[in-house]
Order: C-alpha cells, then structure tokens, then sequence
C-alpha cells in the first residue's frame, strides 16, 4: 500500500495554515489538520480522467491545459 506522509516541518505548515483558515473556512482546515496528522493513501487517490468521467464530462485526452502552450 502506498502512502505519503509528511515530515515535521511540513506537518508543522499543515497545521499552522489549518489555523489560519480555521476563522473563515473551517472545512478546509479540518482537511488541512487530517493530512497533517494522518498523510495520504495514494491507493484510494483517483486521477482527474476517472473524476471527469464520474461526473459527466468530457475527456480532455490530447488537449492542453489553459494557459499552457
């Protein structure tokens, strides 16, 4: 199983920008609080094509991103 997790520091500005939101978006900082403390199981991770597909749209396969030449 993969899975990422984050050192110290990185923990440490995890949980310092969860404070900072906490005031104004609470539920961003609950996520930023929970990757701090627990990382990321990359095996439940999807990537956008399979998102895209769920909710609908159409693929992007061969097309550039905005902004990008």
């Amino acid at each position: 199983m993969a899975h990422l997790v984050f050192d110290p520091s990185e923990q440490q500005e995890l949980q310092a920008a969860a404070r900072a939101e906490f005031p104004s978006n609470p539920s961003l900082a609950y996520v930023l609080e929970h990757l701090a403390a627990e990382g990321i199981d990359l095996d439940a991770c999807r990537d956008w094509e399979t998102i895209r597909t769920e909710k609908g749209l159409s693929s992007r396969t061969g097309d550039a991103a905005p902004g990008v030449a």
